[in-house]
């Protein structure tokens, strides 16, 4: 059964998130080696959620409070007293609740801006860092995977696809009040990793054109050079001869003495920790907007019911599937076992290749309707009916665990 420990930016404190994801690094591997009841391990830690995905025995399921204190004793050992703090302002969600959770939290429902097109990357990219680190499990993979589909239905199919949300987006546009001209406005980007990548792609949307870009690594050059923008090697003159000014780094913190005059100025902080001291948002002439601030202007309305409504058809479909699987794996067993006594008396007749792939195709064809009506069947609530009907017409009894509910997909009813 899947299992979700998951702290946000809606319980918990930015900050401490941002500690999290940069020390979690091996948290799966350590929730893992906890205890054997615990078959895989997910872990998606950014800088505004804390997300465990577990597949976890019925045993230790039905006890989310005791799958908590695993997760969070290993958690420990990478973030220490952080552990702590994470834990209080967790939530606990199993089963069906788990599953609606990872596709909502995929398709960017639960995200400081509603709807933000990061999300759905950092989700498949935590399934990535599992496969690498041998913690992921047949369950969760299909889950993911699930989760990554329903996340590109709902770009497509509703609003939020449209409009291309992120941190950055709200920035700017609580920024375009502030700004006459965009391609007039002198911008300086405070770092030179993907974030600030994703800062310039979308103030070019926007029409900047005058933007520079400042690093404390060194790397100003290079990531100049490879966006076509002027590199800046000295952070209070780049200041100066800027009128926005946007941060996203972990290398650098702007303090009042970077700040070079009383001219009028906007900067946004996009960094966690902290890339300005709240002291520089107290000087004349500056405004600054840090992740906190751009929080409470994320556009909850834009939650969007049809959105939430794919979201919950695709969990309901998905747990059908599940709950239907160990019925359609025996029943396609006994199709199988039938159809291999055929194969045997074809050939023993002297049968042929044309011959063998007709049966293959008529076993498939068999197959297939039935698994339609079990999936259909499950999600009524009505899966007792099927498994009734499995052994009054062909004798075949579902026995607890005899099928890996993982294994099947629509893929697997062909017979070939």
């Amino acid at each position: 059964m899947l299992l979700c420990v998951s702290a946000s930016h809606r319980t918990t404190d930015f900050a401490l998130l941002d500690r999290v994801s940069r020390e979690a690094t091996t948290a799966a591997a350590d929730v893992i080696a906890a205890d054997p009841a615990i078959r895989g391990a997910v872990v998606l830690a950014t800088c505004n959620r804390f997300e465990a995905y577990l597949d976890v025995d019925d045993a230790l399921a039905a006890d989310p409070a005791a799958s908590a204190d695993l997760v969070f004793a290993a958690l420990a050992g990478s973030v220490g007293e952080d552990a702590a703090a994470l834990r209080r302002g967790a939530e606990f969600l199993r089963g069906d609740a788990a599953v609606r959770h990872l596709f909502a939290v995929s398709s960017g429902l639960e995200s400081v801006v509603v709807g933000e097109d990061e999300i759905s990357g950092q989700v498949q990219r935590a399934l990535a860092a599992a496969r690498a680190d041998r913690t992921s499990s047949s369950e969760l993979e299909r889950a993911f995977q699930r989760a990554a589909r329903t996340s590109r239905r709902v770009r497509h199919a509703t609003e939020l696809g449209a409009a291309g949300r992120s941190m950055v987006r709200l920035a700017l546009d609580l920024a375009a009040s502030r700004v006459a001209d965009w391609t007039a406005v002198p911008v300086l980007v405070v770092g030179t990793g993907r974030y600030a990548a994703t800062t310039i792609a979308a103030l070019r949307a926007r029409g900047a054109r005058d933007i520079r870009v400042f690093s404390a690594t060194g790397r100003a050059d290079d990531f100049a050079a490879r966006y076509g923008i002027a590199a800046e090697h000295e952070l209070r003159t780049a200041i100066g001869g800027a009128e926005l000014v946007l941060t996203c780094t972990t290398r650098y913190t702007v303090t009042p003495d970077d700040i070079p005059d009383a001219s009028r100025r906007l900067i946004v902080d996009l960094g966690l920790p902290r890339n300005v001291e709240p002291a520089v948002g107290q000087l004349p002439g500056v405004e600054l907007l840090d992740l906190e601030l751009l929080a409470l202007h994320a556009p909850l309305a834009e939650r969007g019911e049809g959105a939430q409504r794919l979201v919950a058809d695709a969990a309901a479909e998905f747990v059908a599937e599940a709950e239907a699987a160990p019925a359609i794996v025996a029943f396609r067993q006994h199709v199988l076992a039938a159809l291999d006594e055929e194969l045997v008396r074809a050939r023993s007749r002297g049968g042929d290749a044309v011959t063998e792939e007709a049966l293959r195709h008529l076993a498939g064809v068999l197959v297939h309707t039935p698994s339609v009506r079990a999936r259909r069947l499950a999600a009524e609530g009505r899966i007792e009916e099927f498994v009734a009907g499995l052994e009054a017409l062909h004798g075949v009894r579902i026995e607890p665990g005899a099928a890996d509910a993982t294994t099947v997909t629509d893929a697997d009813e062909s017979a070939g």
